[in-house]
């Protein structure tokens, strides 16, 4: 620290702790949590398991098989699907269908409605289209009822419900190059037809289980977070689970998931068990109503604005002001690594060396903020001591709560910390965490999705291209696209959500600009008179080299991370995982490009035919 420019030690501020010995306890926190399985150490949802992902929410819609032809098929009916369905319908596309598994559109958030559910990412930039919707959030941080309401609004306003096949389940694709369509199979017989298909999946669609010996065993009530079983627990979203007054409670998983859901347990259950792996990283979330005053003050085009301020400061990109200002705009200040912002500051370059100082200390100091948080909230001081995170700050997706830390002042609310090591077994009755069996009437899952399998496993189907190549077969040493979103030997077949393009905190942004991507590409085949688009081969290779030198997952910062999604549970090397196929250039710069591309109404890098 002695060779540090003062004028950098002076916006960095005081270092009151032991940089050597943080880095040491961060080093054997992540230790004790490698496992050789890594993301083998999940189960899948299926078999015996499938009854984990039935659709609790829709009684059963009986129809027909189809067999006939859409010019625009999109499968999926979450944020993605709805966002392209909708730039589709503003390109002048009227032949639409989307195909979802569940019993309503809004993906994800039809899915998930456990108690406690909010969106972490600000709602006014979150939700999309709000003013094209005529739509105005109630709060900050909506609820997930509030959020799904909101996006069916947009598939109403687009008229997504048209020709739409709902509680449908994609079973396969395949191109007929004589035809130039695909032929979609579903659990339904269906085998439609379509000129193009657009795979918006969703990151988050497949839910997965812990692999605990005696999974299966158990014979109390059980249920994923993903499909709440609110006849068993009672109440709804917003609580009241009144069913659980007389219940042993057990909860696997502190994540995203847990830390909304578990404050609303501790309120009900005669006892909540609390099993905790990795204590999670939690900051002040701090929601609050939106200000009547303040909505009505907003100008045409506020949304756009905002959300392009939001993800410039939460990637360190000075901005004259926050417009968001919560704690994932905070994060902006040590998620770049160069810390360009304090170079601006200060007038010069930086040194590589200086930036991985200031990345690294803001992030020491802010996580130190949220372990003394905790001593300040938990009133029993061994909880406090294990409930305390030990790693770097983007190591795991961050939090935020203000319910999630009290809830282990209740009396009826216990941690059972199981020092990186996770559960044992689970019994006939309980669950067992170093030889101590937990007795249990309800064991709740909330344990997220699968994100760093093979993207065919997560979809559930497999794609055949030109030539019977099968899309498993083809990308099984890692994504070949490109832009991201289109693939040789894959014609019309136009794939979006995360992977190989670039990340940001707001994925509704990632979508959106993904959707009009689609439409505007769509639209320029169509005034060509084209029926087929897919990449050159040599746009797939140059794009390809654009992306593995500098990989997220390569890097030392995810190797020195706790095994999260993020890096493949440690898995470095995974060439499916989470970041594994993250553009260098970072969101802005990454979807500033495309919008580039689009303006120069080229279509440089793909072959229309």
């Amino acid at each position: 620290m002695a060779d540090i420019d003062p004028a950098i030690m002076e916006i960095v501020g005081e270092i009151d702790y032991d940089p050597d010995e943080l880095r040491k306890r961060y080093a054997y926190e992540r230790d004790v949590r490698l496992r050789p399985d890594k993301n083998q150490q999940y189960v899948e949802t299926k078999a015996e398991f499938s009854h984990y992902i039935d659709d609790p929410y829709a009684e059963p819609l009986e129809r027909d098989p189809l067999n006939d032809h859409t010019e625009v098929a999109i499968i999926g009916g979450g944020i993605g699907g709805l966002l392209i369905g909708a730039r589709l319908r503003q390109a002048g596309f009227d032949d639409i269908r989307i195909i979802e598994k569940g019993g309503d559109l809004g993906g994800v958030w039809y899915w998930n409605r456990y108690p406690g559910l909010r969106c972490d990412t600000e709602s006014y930039i979150y939700i999309p289209m709000i003013e094209e919707v005529d739509s105005m959030p109630t709060e900050k941080y909506s609820r997930g009822a509030e959020i799904q309401s909101n996006l069916l609004k947009i598939a109403r306003r687009f008229d997504l419900y048209k020709n739409a096949c709902l509680q449908t389940v994609v079973t396969g694709l395949e191109w007929d190059d004589a035809a130039s369509r695909w032929t979609i199979r579903t659990d339904r017989g269906d085998a439609m037809t379509a000129q193009y298909v657009v795979m918006a999946n969703g990151q988050l669609s497949k839910p997965k289980l812990p692999g605990i010996p005696g999974i299966d065993t158990f014979k109390g009530h059980t249920f994923h977070t993903s499909r709440w079983d609110y006849d068993y627990t009672g109440g709804d979203y917003l609580g009241n689970l009144t069913r659980l007054q007389d219940k042993n409670v057990g909860v696997i998983g502190t994540g995203a998931t847990g830390v909304q859901a578990i404050p609303e347990l501790a309120k009900w259950a005669k006892q909540l068990n609390v099993f905790q792996r990795t204590p999670a990283a939690v900051d002040v979330r701090a929601n609050r109503p939106t200000d009547p005053q303040w909505a009505s003050s907003l100008e045409p085009g506020w949304q756009d604005r905002r959300s392009d301020n939001f993800n410039k400061v939460s990637s360190g990109i000075m901005q004259d002001e926050d417009l968001v200002s919560d704690g994932f705009s905070e994060l902006g200040r040590f998620a770049d690594p160069t810390a360009s912002w304090v170079a601006a500051v200060i007038g010069r370059e930086l040194t590589p060396e200086e930036g991985a100082f200031i990345s690294q200390t803001l992030d020491d100091k802010k996580m130190n903020e949220i372990r003394a948080r905790i001593d300040a909230t938990v009133t029993d001081k061994a909880t406090a001591e294990a409930l305390k995170p030990w790693h770097r700050r983007y190591c795991k997706r961050p939090l935020f709560s203000d319910e999630y830390l009290p809830a282990f002042n209740r009396p009826n609310v216990r941690l059972v910390d199981t020092a990186g090591k996770g559960v044992q077994r689970i019994t006939e009755t309980g669950a067992v965490v170093d030889g101590v069996e937990y007795p249990l009437d309800c064991l709740i899952f909330a344990t997220g999705f699968e994100v760093g399998t093979e993207f065919t496993r997560r979809a559930g189907y497999d794609v055949v291209g030109r030539d019977g190549i099968e899309l498993r077969q083809y990308w099984k040493d890692g994504m070949k696209t490109f832009q991201g979103m289109f693939t040789r030997g894959f014609p019309n077949c136009i794939l979006v959500n995360f992977g190989q393009n670039a990340a940001a905190n707001s994925f509704s942004f990632i979508l959106d600009e993904q959707a009009k991507h689609v439409a505007h590409t769509l639209s320029e085949v169509r005034k060509r008179g084209g029926t087929t688009v897919e990449p050159s081969q040599q746009a797939v290779d140059d794009y390809v080299a654009e992306i593995k030198p500098l990989s997220f997952s390569q890097s030392a910062f995810w190797e020195q991370c706790t095994p999260s999604y993020f890096n493949g549970e440690g898995a470095n090397e995974n060439p499916h995982g989470f970041f594994a196929n993250v553009h260098p250039a970072g969101g802005v710069a990454f979807y500033g490009m495309l919008a580039e591309w689009r303006n120069a109404a080229n279509l440089d890098g793909l072959e229309v035919r």
